[in-house]
């Protein structure tokens, strides 16, 4: 029951991405509203209030910019919590986009605070969604907000086919 709960967190987080990725959307003034169409939409009161909980969280982590924290080619080791949560797979895809660039020492600690506030086992599909959104948030990574952008989309519309 707690993984479902969590899984539909996520499922709300992708459905507000994909559905208002174009609108600038305040969650101060908007929440009713978004509220309303998520509950429209089927999802349960309770589980949109944690999503936008959650979302109200990385915006609030976005506004308090703090200088990155690590060094590059350092290496991130990871609490027994987080290895339960960002199973090998997950953490590798983290180290392989900080390799490339894509993420920085803060960004990927984003990311991992974002996850752990789910408290639940995600998926690699799950993670690359939570990077889009963390990027999606950050001003100034927009090269590398489009990169994961297209990594998530292609490996959408290959799903459909």
């Amino acid at each position: 029951m707690e993984n479902e709960l969590k899984n539909s967190i996520i499922d709300i987080l992708i459905y507000l991405f994909e559905n208002q990725l174009d609108e600038e959307i305040d969650l101060d003034t908007e929440r009713d509203r978004i509220k309303a169409e998520l509950r429209d939409a089927g999802f349960d009161p309770g589980q949109v209030t944690r999503a936008l909980d959650w979302l109200q969280e990385l915006a609030e982590t976005s506004e308090r910019e703090a200088p990155a924290r690590t060094m590059r080619g350092s290496m991130r080791l990871y609490t027994s919590d987080e290895e339960r949560i960002l199973d090998a797979e997950c953490r590798g895809l983290l180290y392989f986009l900080e390799h490339l660039g894509v993420l920085d020492g803060d960004s990927r600690e984003r990311v991992i605070d974002r996850v752990m506030a789910l408290d639940a086992e995600i998926d690699i599909e799950h993670l690359k969604w939570i990077v889009l959104m963390v990027l999606f948030n950050r001003p100034g990574l927009d090269q590398s907000f489009f990169w994961i952008e297209d990594l998530v989309m292609s490996e959408l519309s290959g799903m459909v086919h």
